[in-house]
């Protein structure tokens, strides 16, 4: 069964993970995806995350449904074979600092010329314009210069980030809904245009009201813990087997529904506790009643208590319970990324969001040497022979 995405060829250039976070979502939907590494320079995303016999699994995961390539964009026979590239390709994804494109002469003008329909998702620190264009941006940077990361953590203490490098995943989501976006214009216009996907704005994005909250009554928004402040009860709570239990019922009949089971349906009604407001100004006060209450239960207790009635509540789980969660391998969510050369076939997870008619799927894990389908792509799409390669690569050029 062929992807939502089948049909549209990719030019992925650039490295680490904000860029390539949008290729691999396009790749993962059934886009053909072309990764270009330079031939002196691999990706340094090769050598990240854990390893075991020389196997990287954060490429193994992040690169996988790729077809990788050597191409030195520098040089001019580079620079030709590029376009001859983006004659036969509907999108390109770069995750350079604005103006490299344009210092190789492959900047939007060149490459619309060579071919008018394409679309080039240009993925940043700070976007292709204003005063911080030109700065290199990381995930740890974009994060807090945003408000994201002041928001995270407690009050008074050093902000902390997630292990994870969430201004990235956030900028390659944000550019792949704008490729998105962008090929369905392009039936409409018949023409490709530029998105521009920051990964300072990609962390603004998912700010909720914090802007107009503030344009309007000058507030700012502190981080809070465990719990959203002005929104109760939704917070955490110690179980007696000493284990974090969630709960949350800061909707009115939900809410309701706590109250009868933790044996005080008065709080339903009472003027403390009855609307949203209330509950968010007494928010300390139920903490510590819901608090007293789930001390007395083992945690999976308190969750099979809560749902039967329909109050939200869950475990807070590490990677390796998230693994054998029942639900999670019902839902077929962890599934084998086949080899394409000597590495082990891992478990990753599956393509999401899931579509019923033309669903994703995860073909081949990333490929662990550079350049590993020269031969195929090059031959494929530009017609070069097997001396054709061996006289670019021994130029330098592949």
């Amino acid at each position: 069964m062929a992807g939502a995405l089948d049909g549209i060829r990719v030019i992925e250039l650039g490295t680490l993970i904000a860029g390539p976070t949008a290729g691999r979502l396009l790749a993962d939907l059934g886009a053909d995806v072309v990764k270009v590494e330079a031939p002196d320079r691999p990706d340094p995303l090769r050598e990240w995350g854990q390893a075991t016999g020389g196997h990287q699994f954060f490429w193994t995961v992040h690169a996988r449904n790729k077809r990788c390539i050597t191409l030195d964009l520098r040089r001019p026979a580079g620079r030709d074979l590029m376009l001859d590239l983006v004659r036969q390709s509907d999108v390109v994804v770069e995750s350079f600092r604005p103006g490299t494109l344009e210092k190789w002469q492959l900047g939007y003008d060149v490459l619309s010329a060579a071919n008018p329909r394409l679309v080039l998702a240009r993925v940043s620190g700070y976007g292709q314009t204003g005063p911080m264009a030109s700065h290199a941006g990381y995930a740890s940077v974009a994060e807090a210069a945003s408000g994201l990361r002041h928001l995270n953590g407690y009050p008074g203490q050093a902000p902390p980030r997630t292990a994870l490098s969430l201004g990235d995943s956030l900028a390659g989501m944000l550019a792949f809904q704008g490729v998105l976006a962008a090929l369905l214009a392009r039936v409409r216009t018949g023409s490709g245009q530029v998105v521009d996907a920051a990964l300072t704005e990609a962390c603004l994005a998912v700010q909720e009201s914090t802007i107009p909250d503030y344009d309007q009554t000058g507030h700012v928004r502190q981080p809070s813990g465990t719990r959203l402040d002005g929104v109760a009860p939704s917070n955490l709570y110690k179980s007696s087997d000493n284990l974090w239990v969630i709960i949350a019922a800061n909707q009115d009949t939900v809410f309701t529904r706590l109250c009868e089971l933790i044996g005080r349906p008065e709080l339903a009604t009472d003027p403390d506790y009855q609307s949203h407001t209330a509950r968010g100004t007494h928010q300390d006060e139920l903490d510590e009643i819901i608090a007293e209450w789930a001390s007395r239960f083992e945690a999976a207790d308190i969750i099979e208590r809560c749902n039967a009635i329909g109050v939200v509540a869950g475990p807070v789980n590490t990677v390796a319970e998230v693994m054998a969660d029942e639900h999670f391998r019902a839902r077929g969510l962890f599934v084998p990324h086949p080899p394409l050369d000597d590495g082990p076939e891992v478990l990753g997870l599956d393509v999401l969001p899931r579509l019923s008619d033309t669903p994703g799927a995860v073909r081949w894990a990333g490929p662990r040497v550079p350049g590993t389908h020269n031969a195929e792509v090059y031959g494929e799409l530009l017609g070069l022979d097997a001396d054709d390669l061996a006289k670019l690569t021994a130029d330098g050029v592949i």
